[in-house]
């Protein structure tokens, strides 16, 4: 998605943990043979996650003209994460653990779950169309669908956002109970949008 956005440094390809892409196929096996997944984003540099956190957080300031700093850097926060390779805040993405995800059709055309990917809003949140049950049905029933799709295998979901999903890192570990993460941070050589070589932290 943010190379087709020409997000500065991002990858042409989507790049995850093994264990994440196992988990995957088991996702596809728990779903109605009707449906598919369409992957947004993975494994994401840390130039990426330095350029999404300014773009959300430049946008939050231009929408919200009254918040102070603080209220800003909160509100950024609620949407992105802090670049960080510090272990216990690493951001999700940089471990190749965090997916952002959505549902599809047989054809691979995007179904509807209640918002655009990224979305700043409210409707964002995974249970929204739960405390408003008449609002958009079917949204309702697809994240459900991905919601319990996901968690039978072992995903954990970021409650902030219906797409973003976390196994082995340390957001999953917190979320799961686990005493320490799988997986930690990655640092990526990038040659024409593509990782050329990759070294774990």
């Amino acid at each position: 998605m943010y190379f087709e956005q020409q997000i500065s440094g991002s990858l042409a390809s989507i790049y995850l943990r093994e264990g994440v892409y196992e988990k995957l196929q088991h996702v596809l096996q728990l779903l109605p043979k009707e449906y598919s997944l369409i992957l947004y984003d993975g494994f994401r540099p840390f130039q990426v996650q330095q350029n999404l956190f300014h773009l959300f957080l430049n946008e939050i300031k231009r929408n919200n003209p009254t918040f102070s700093e603080k209220e800003i850097i909160n509100e950024t926060l609620k949407y992105v994460a802090y670049p960080s390779f510090e272990p216990d805040r690493i951001s999700p993405h940089l471990t190749g653990g965090a997916i952002d995800l959505t549902l599809g059709n047989v054809k691979g055309d995007p179904l509807d779950l209640g918002t655009a990917f990224d979305e700043l809003s409210e409707k964002s949140v995974t249970r929204y169309f739960e405390d408003h049950l008449d609002e958009n049905v079917d949204a309702l029933q697809n994240r459900r669908l991905l919601y319990n799709c996901m968690t039978a295998v072992g995903f954990a979901n970021y409650l902030g956002e219906w797409w973003h999903y976390d196994y082995g890192n340390i957001q999953w570990a917190r979320r799961m109970g686990e005493k320490k993460a799988q997986y930690g941070g990655v640092e990526v050589t990038i040659e024409n949008n593509l990782v050329k070589e990759f070294r774990f932290r």
